[in-house]
Order: structure tokens, then C-alpha cells, then sequence
């Protein structure tokens, strides 16, 4: 069972995407005014004329986050989110999680505009958030007990195992197979400029990388459960290793 922090960020997320059904200027106005537009912070562009005036060049670092292209584009978000996700809400609760989506979305936003500094064209998507659920659930999800581990336990309690310190985490195999493997898709989706959608829009990968980054980094500041010591750290993981 999914838990209800996770299950009202989806119906949001679902509610938020019938902007579908509204008439096609309407729907065009709600991607410009909660979007995120790089080009907006252009100071050199002084008749620059973007729905949402000054107020949009802040919440948009966030409310692009909750609009999706189509339901392909939301739907792979979700899925994502369901065993990442799930485990982050049990740990955090849900104050902790949905502060914690929202700095990661900005954090993705952020590298987008350093990346993309006068683009025109919105960007839309939760991913730059999933990409920072999944950094910051391996921080303990192969840990003994975890949800990822050999020997995990009921949902609840493999959510709540102490997390590895970040230096150790960045030791383990799995740890650094996962992040290869994650960085590595991201950078063939930037060369190959894969799109997504029927609109062929391309993927945002930079804020992706931002999300995924800030996710690695602030876990700790967010992180309600002890960490492992050092030392019960370096046992955790040799046990782990052990059962290999």
C-alpha cells in the first residue's frame, strides 16, 4: 500500500494534468505562466512580454514540477516515483517529503537555466524531484533490511534503517553501479537528444542531473532517522557483502 504523502502527490499530479481538457489558449497560458522559462530571467530582454510577470520567476523553480506533457510523460514519472518515492515519504513523512520534492525541483530548475540561459521553450516535468527521491533512497536502500536489500523487512521499518554516511555510500558497488548506470542514461539522453511526447519535446537531463544531485547531497538535512555510526556502517555493508 502506497504510502498517503506518495498517494496525494499522484492524485495532484493527476488533477493538475486535466489542464488537458481546458481550451488550447488556456492550456498554453498555464504552461507560461507555471513553467519554467529560462528566458525570463533574461535582464537584457526588457520587453519581454511572458504571462506571469514578476511573480513567476519564483514559484515556476517549483510549480513546473506538477505539469506534465501528456500522459506518457506522467506516467513514467509515476512509476519511477512508486518504489523510490514510497520509500522516501515512509522516511521523511509528509512535510519532510514535499519540502524535500520541492528543493529538488528547484535544484532541477536551476541547472536548467545555467544550462539553458535564453530558452524560449517551458520545461515541464517532475523528474528533476524523482531524480532526487531516487539519489537520496540510496542512501539506505541497500542497506541490511532495506527495501533493495537481500534481507528486507516489512515496507515500514526497511524504510527506517539508518543510512549509510555519505562517504561510505560512495564506497559501496551498488551505490556507485547505480549512479554510473543512472548518469550514464542521462548523458545518452542529452547526446541523442531523445524526445519525449508526441510534441517531441527533448529531455531536460541537466535538471534531471540538478534534482539528482541536490537529492545525494541534502538527504541528511531532511533525514529524521539516526545515522549508522562509521564503524556499524562498515559492518552493515560487509554483511551485506557477505550474502552476495
Amino acid at each position: 500500500m502506497l504510502p498517503p504523502a506518495l498517494t496525494a502527490y499522484i492524485v495532484l499530479l493527476a488533477a493538475i494534468h486535466l489542464r488537458v481538457l481546458l481550451p488550447p489558449e488556456l492550456e498554453n497560458w498555464t504552461i507560461d505562466v507555471f513553467g519554467f522559462i529560462p528566458k525570463r530571467y533574461d535582464s537584457s530582454l526588457l520587453n519581454l512580454q511572458i504571462p506571469g510577470g514578476a511573480g513567476a520567476k519564483v514559484w515556476s523553480f517549483v510549480t513546473y514540477s506538477l505539469l506534465h506533457a501528456n500522459l506518457t510523460h506522467l506516467g513514467f514519472n509515476v512509476l519511477w516515483l512508486l518504489p523510490f518515492g514510497s520509500a522516501l515519504a515512509r522516511r521523511f513523512g509528509a512535510v519532510r517529503f514535499y519540502v524535500f520534492l520541492a528543493v529538488t525541483a528547484a535544484a532541477g530548475a536551476l541547472a536548467h537555466l545555467l544550462t539553458h540561459e535564453h530558452a524560449v521553450a517551458p520545461m515541464i516535468g517532475a523528474s528533476a524531484s524523482v531524480s532526487g527521491t531516487m539519489a537520496a533512497a540510496i542512501r539506505f536502500a541497500f542497506v541490511h533490511g532495506s527495501f533493495l536489500s537481500f534481507k528486507r523487512t516489512d515496507a515500514e521499518t526497511a524504510a527506517r534503517v539508518p543510512a549509510l554516511p555519505l562517504s561510505r555510500a560512495l564506497r559501496d558497488g551498488r551505490v556507485l553501479g547505480f549512479l554510473a548506470v543512472w548518469f550514464g542514461v542521462n548523458i545518452v539522453f542529452g547526446i541523442g537528444s531523445i524526445a519525449i511526447g508526441t510534441e517531441g519535446a527533448t529531455v531536460a537531463w541537466q535538471a534531471h542531473i540538478g534534482g539528482f544531485v541536490a537529492g545525494l547531497l541534502l538527504f541528511s538535512l531532511f533525514d529524521p532517522v539516526p545515522h549508522a555510526r562509521s564503524d556499524a556502517a562498515g559492518a552493515s555493508s560487509q554483511d551485506i557483502s557477505d550474502r552476495i
